[in-house]
């Protein structure tokens, strides 16, 4: 079973650094993408980064310029570095990649279970 196993989350004050990873493992035959969503109370889950293993790169307006996506193809590892930060961007951090096997679909979608980032004021 493909497992995505994320770090980083945490209480930071505004202005202040995060950086969250995302680690892929099991029988991944290959990554086509990974990304970070999020989701706050009440709210829809909404994309905030991705990156495709060819190197495209695609963020949502409201973290432009403050966070950096990034990943390492060799250790199935998608990084969000957050700078920055504000309590607007408290939420539940979600990893999804979309992963590739012989025989099957050109497109499989997994989550990690999420991590809390918490941007005080």
């Amino acid at each position: 079973q493909v497992q995505l196993v994320e770090f980083g989350g945490g209480l930071v004050q505004a202005g202040g650094s995060l950086r969250l990873s995302c680690v892929a493992s099991g029988s991944i035959f290959s990554i086509n993408a990974m990304g970070w969503y999020r989701q706050a109370p009440g709210k829809q889950r909404e994309l905030v980064a991705g990156i495709t293993f060819g190197g495209g790169l695609n963020y949502a307006d409201s973290v432009k310029g403050r966070f950096t996506i990034s990943r390492d193809n060799a250790k199935n590892t998608v990084y969000l570095q957050m700078s920055s930060l504000k309590p607007e961007d408290t939420a539940v951090y979600y990893c999804n990649a979309d992963i590739s096997f012989p025989l099957g679909p050109d497109s499989n979608y997994y989550w990690g279970r999420g991590t809390q980032v918490t941007v005080s004021s």
